[in-house]
């Protein structure tokens, strides 16, 4: 039971110690875009599915009320998996397509569009992506992901920002998303009020 316990801390430890040689630059450039959406009055909008639903509720939070700073509310919004819509898309075998007909609903023309998709195959997280850039929305994409991101390939352009952690196993991944979203918050009070 030791044994299991320091080989999940050293698996973890590993993946931050690798993510802080790779993930800098493309932090600094996902809290920059962020600042850069918020600044001309469009809003973030978040979805994640499974474990990632956390990461996209805690990331919201940051922004609609604070990290660590007191200071107005930034206009962020998560699309829901919860409540009578998913209800009723799963008796119609639709609930793939909760997050698109969502972003539908909501996304303008400028806004952000970030997701966590740490396994990849989150088919409800993917239809968003491609909704996301069809044409009548083309919104920029910030990609949480993991190792097994071939989902992204061919999706994303050179307009998004994939920040990927350097894991395949899921857990590993999740909780560096916590992480990223943390530092992210931090990042954009910095770059707004210092």
């Amino acid at each position: 039971m030791l044994n299991k316990i320091q080989d999940r801390f050293t698996e973890s430890i590993q993946t931050q110690i690798l993510a802080a040689e790779l993930l800098p630059n493309k932090l600094s450039e996902a809290a920059n875009r962020i600042v850069a959406c918020l600044l001309r009055g469009n809003k973030v909008i978040v979805c994640g599915h499974g474990h990632s639903y956390g990461n996209a509720e805690l990331l919201v939070s940051h922004l609609l009320h604070r990290y660590e700073l007191a200071r107005p509310s930034f206009s962020a919004v998560q699309l829901q998996l919860n409540g009578v819509l998913a209800g009723v898309l799963t008796l119609d075998n639709e609930l793939e397509s909760i997050y698109r007909k969502q972003l539908q609903a909501v996304a303008k023309a400028g806004d952000l569009f970030i997701v966590f998709s740490p396994a990849g195959n989150e088919e409800s997280v993917l239809q968003a992506i491609h909704t996301a850039k069809n044409q009548e929305l083309d919104l920029d994409i910030i990609a949480f992901t993991g190792s097994r991101n071939d989902h992204t390939l061919g999706v994303l352009d050179e307009s998004d920002i994939e920040v990927s952690a350097p894991s395949t196993n899921d857990s590993r991944v999740v909780e560096s998303h916590h992480f990223y979203v943390n530092l992210l918050c931090e990042l954009i009070d910095h770059l707004l009020f210092s």
